[in-house]
């Protein structure tokens, strides 16, 4: 990150901008955090929380300025399911055994800033993200049908499954009634009054202004939340939940850092500023292992709260610390007010959420994509929804990896040129076009251009097992501008094999870092300095006054 950069992440030239930023920002993400915080089992006073201490200290030490932190749909649906399997082994301890999986997230983000991996991150190719994305949003949308219809929720997706007939045969009305309003007033408030009343806030204060008039006993609330600061909690440790654990703050960390930089990605677009990935990781890391220390949500940077912020005006990193500075405030008093708000308004907003989060322009384009795009999508967001996100990330990287290393290797393959004069002129060289017809077959050459990845091998093993009648096979390795260890191992067995028929083998054009992987792995040796020459002109003079090399012999 440059010097000015780092001046704008914590400038007070900004200050008045920032904290309308900052202000707007928080009124946005209380609903949201309340709700996250009901979703995943902790409580709403916990979503809080997660969004006061990441989106503070985030803001701090985080790498983009005006970005704003906070809990978010997939770290909420990763932290549902560890809540559920700790507390069903440990009743007592599990609540604190889940937050500790968020300390160790936390101190994994760091390590991967320090280790400066933050440009690995958004290498993800877009069909993953894209897949994994949208089965959390399904995930959510899920998740949220039982407080919606009037049923105590549940944060395993399955058990939402099985029990939806029965939520379907004993709706409750009213509750329905006050989710749906809650979705209309967040799908139907005008854009133009968004800036100044967030829909979000406007659904939860008017579902909670209707559910007033309602029979108490009729409607879920969320019930009393703490105020003040919240408490420390020291990790806690269980040796036959480590390995458990460790997944959990593994799974979380990567999540976390991926939603963060794409975020950060977001916003870069908008302020026309360049992020430092590995200092947003190390705040991201920061915020979320002091989380976890203080009965937080984990968060990441929050794609809607960061945009509403810069659009109110927040420039640099005060304007989240502004909005996490708001929320505690808020919590100091207002614990009593939030506690009347209807569980089926919080599954409304978080139902839209969920709907946002689905990448349907990837599905609007279905019939005009690639099949192996479509699959890898389709496959990942069954895997998400299905068996857990760190496989469908894994498995769709690899699968992505995979078609692209195909891919490659078949453009590669198509500038490697095989011939002994006989067949098509290469145009540009006509003179060694010319020379090598005139041996008659006894030379090949293989001329080798651009990058070579590995991939490449194969292709060229097999060309040569269909070329057998040559006495003497030359290397051209003038345009090759990238020879991998790989690939230089590649070139190494294609040079003993040759040399193992009984051919004659010539190099032509070694670069220096080329000649260097084939030195260390002895080829060189093998093949004898006298064999290797700097231009195609001195290896013709070499084999012109060597007759044992050519058809004449």
């Amino acid at each position: 990150m440059s010097s000015q950069s780092r001046f704008n992440q914590l400038s007070f030239r900004h200050i008045g901008t920032d904290f309308t930023g900052g202000l707007t920002a928080a009124v946005v993400a209380l609903p949201l955090a309340l709700a996250f915080g009901m979703a995943s089992g902790a409580g709403p006073v916990a979503g809080v929380y997660g969004a006061v201490l990441v989106g503070f200290f985030a803001a701090l030490f985080g790498g983009t300025p005006s970005q704003v932190s906070g809990p978010t749909g997939p770290m909420t649906v990763v932290m549902a399911g560890v809540f559920t399997s700790m507390q069903a082994k440990y009743p007592e301890t599990g609540l604190y055994l889940g937050f500790t999986a968020v300390i160790i997230a936390g101190l994994f983000q760091i390590a991967f800033g320090l280790l400066r991996l933050g440009k690995y991150f958004i290498l993800v190719p877009y069909p993953v993200i894209s897949g994994f994305m949208t089965g959390i949003g399904v995930i959510i949308i899920i998740l949220q049908l039982g407080p919606l219809l009037g049923h105590g929720g549940t944060p395993s997706l399955m058990a939402a499954l099985v029990s939806l007939p029965d939520w379907l045969l004993a709706i409750n009305w009213q509750e329905l009634a006050l989710g749906g309003l809650a979705l209309a007033v967040v799908y139907l408030w005008p854009a133009r009054w968004n800036v100044w009343l967030p829909r979000p806030l406007v659904a939860l204060l008017t579902g909670t202004l209707v559910a007033l008039w309602l029979p108490p006993e009729a409607i879920a609330i969320i019930g009393d939340i703490p105020t003040g600061f919240p408490p420390l909690h020291w990790p806690v440790i269980n040796l036959d939940v480590l390995g458990e654990l460790l997944y959990a703050g593994v799974l979380l960390a990567v999540l976390g850092s991926i939603d963060s930089l794409l975020t950060s990605l977001v916003a870069d677009s908008m302020t026309k500023q360049q992020h430092d990935s590995d200092r947003e990781l190390i705040g991201q890391g920061v915020g979320n292992t002091l989380a976890g220390f203080f009965g937080g949500l984990p968060g990441a940077g929050a794609t809607m709260r960061t945009v509403v912020n810069i659009r109110a005006g927040g420039k640099t990193g005060f304007s989240g610390a502004i909005h996490a500075l708001v929320l505690l405030v808020v919590m100091m008093g207002a614990g009593k007010y939030a506690a009347h708000v209807p569980l089926a308004v919080l599954a409304g907003i978080l139902i839209k959420v969920g709907l946002d989060i689905i990448d349907w322009p990837f599905f609007r384009r279905l019939g005009k994509l690639p099949m192996n795009t479509v699959a890898l999508m389709l496959l990942v967001l069954g895997l998400t929804v299905f068996v857990d996100l760190i496989t469908a990330i894994l498995v769709g990287v690899f699968l992505s990896n995979l078609i692209t290393v195909e891919r490659l290797t078949s453009i590669q393959l198509d500038s490697v040129h095989l011939t002994d004069g006989t067949n098509a002129s290469e145009k540009g060289r006509p003179t060694e076009e010319q020379w090598l017809e005139s041996q008659q077959g006894a030379l090949l050459m293989l001329r080798l251009k651009g990058p070579l990845s590995f991939g490449v091998g194969r292709g060229l093993r097999r060309r040569l097992s269909s070329q057998m009648s040559h006495q003497t096979m030359i290397f051209d390795l003038t345009g090759a501008l990238l020879v991998g260890t790989s690939t230089a191992m590649i070139l190494d067995e294609l040079i003993q094999t040759e040399m193992a028929n009984g051919r004659d083998v010539l190099v032509v054009g070694l670069s220096e870092k080329t000649e260097q992987s084939l030195a260390r792995l002895g080829t060189l040796d093998t093949l004898g300095r006298d064999r290797i020459f700097t231009s195609f002109e001195e290896m013709m003079s070499y084999v012109d006054s060597r007759p044992g090399l050519t058809a004449e012999s």
